[in-house]
């Protein structure tokens, strides 16, 4: 089989068109499926998927009611931009960009059958599937390992040597444009694939966060900070399920410390009106919202355009680049504060232990690590307390043109800065903790409290801290 194409033999096909889409659908044995996991992963699909109850009920079903199974499943649904009829129920598939073709849904039904019918060939030839299978990523690492125990258990029961519990039928639906050989017809087609993804899976209630990764929206500050900051980069989330200790979101909410300070862009929904900045409590209190404000910057045509495979989106504004730059330094700005504001608050005569939140914080909580690097720490804070301090740093960026292109950039080496100067800067703040009542959700949401800490970072700048 060429890497490039696929044959997919379905039985009882059929065929609908409305407008530029053909629905092909049908059913395929699960033999036959053992070629779409080969030949497909899961870049299409907004989401990745792992292993559950619903992958659990997936197999189960399979296993006790293998004839129903067609009934009670969905299946999965395929798209490809070229294709090709062939005799006998078989059609050809050669996507042409299979980051945007492929499974658009149906990616747990997918993992489900492919561990059902890895586990039958392994059971066959004396092993057991490993537990640590959690995610596509691991399954798909071991099929590809364990691929010649499954051919052979394939061969077997094609002799009558093996019993075969592989008789199952999988739903399938194959989305394709009506007309390959209509360039337009085919754009079309791939420019629409990420609406028809996210209606799809709509009764999942697709995240914001998948549909922003999917549409690459995600794709320059994920790569900044595989750049500059690898360890991070590593424990990121970026699309739903894939596993990550670190939500895209947070990091999302971070960033905006530097896309605030961005010229005002405008909003593709209404070409004259500019897209707000985000107001500094909002990353502590409103982290969905900064995604969707995100979501919103990123589609204004001041900064991205459409590449040119028609689906995804093109970062062409340097300032918003810049400051995906800095945001690749932010998490570990965050950590430092979060690790070292409970020596300074009680260095500078505090009593960190004696305020009700930080102490019940620490009594619930027996694993005591930041909250990005998760490097273990002695004490935990409120994150109420913490932001206010981190949205301070602020003060140590500025804006400039070099070259004919404009920056968002450090005055001055931020962590160099903390060495020297938090403990004045947290002595300056923690007057701010007793005029609201020591109450972290108060602190957090207080924009008197964030305009404070600026002003505390810009004296300890102008060294008179």
């Amino acid at each position: 089989m060429s890497e490039k194409s696929i044959i997919i033999k379905f039985e009882g096909l059929s065929e609908q068109t409305v407008g530029g889409i053909s629905r092909i659908v049908g059913l395929v044995q699960a033999r036959f499926f053992v070629s779409i996991i080969d030949f497909f992963n899961l870049e299409a699909n907004p989401r990745s998927s792992k292993t559950g109850p619903v992958t659990d009920a997936i197999q189960e079903t399979i296993a006790n009611m293998p004839s129903l199974f067609p009934f009670m499943s969905k299946g999965i649904l395929l798209a490809s931009s070229n294709y090709e009829k062939l005799e006998r129920g078989r059609i050809k598939l050669k996507p042409n960009n299979k980051k945007i073709e492929g499974i658009l849904d149906g990616g747990h039904n997918t993992l489900a059958i492919g561990m059902y019918i890895l586990k039958q060939a392994m059971d066959y030839h004396g092993q057991s599937l490993t537990s640590k299978t959690k995610n596509w990523d691991l399954f798909k690492s071991l099929w590809v390992e364990k691929r010649n125990i499954v051919e052979s258990y394939l061969k077997d029961i094609q002799s009558g040597e093996a019993v075969s519990t592989l008789d199952f039928l999988v739903p399938v639906e194959l989305l394709v444009p009506c007309d390959i050989n209509d360039s337009g017809c085919v754009f079309s087609f791939t420019n629409n694939l990420l609406e028809i993804c996210e209606a799809r899976n709509n009764n999942a209630e697709l995240q914001l966060t998948a549909k922003a990764n999917q549409k690459g929206y995600f794709a320059d500050i994920q790569e900044m900070m595989k750049t500059y900051n690898p360890v991070i980069a590593g424990r990121i989330e970026w699309k739903t399920n894939e596993g990550g200790e670190i939500k895209a979101q947070d990091i999302i909410a971070l960033s905006w410390l530097a896309l605030n300070m961005i010229d005002p862009v405008r909003d593709e929904n209404n070409m004259d009106k500019y897209i707000d900045s985000i107001a500094p409590y909002k990353l502590y209190s409103g982290k969905g919202a900064c995604l969707r404000q995100f979501e919103k910057l990123m589609s204004s045509p001041d900064v991205t355009k459409e590449a040119p495979d028609g689906y995804h989106a093109e970062l062409f504004n340097d300032e918003v680049r810049s400051a995906f730059r800095i945001a690749a330094d932010l998490p570990d700005l965050y950590d430092y504060i979060y690790e070292n504001f409970p020596k300074y608050y009680n260095s500078n005569g505090g009593h960190f232990n004696a305020i009700t939140a930080c102490k019940n914080l620490n009594e619930k909580r027996k694993v005591k690590v930041t909250p990005f690097k998760g490097k273990k720490i002695s004490q935990l804070t409120p994150d109420g307390f913490i932001m206010p301090l981190f949205y301070g740093i602020q003060a140590l960026l500025d804006k400039r043109e070099v070259n004919g292109k404009k920056e968002i950039y450090w005055t001055q080496p931020p962590m160099s800065f903390l060495d020297d100067n938090f403990d004045k800067i947290v002595a300056d703040y923690m007057g701010n903790l007793g005029l609201c009542d020591y109450d972290p959700q108060k602190i957090g949401k207080a924009t008197k409290v964030y305009d404070d800490a600026i002003k505390s970072y810009k004296m300890a700048k102008a060294g008179i801290l």
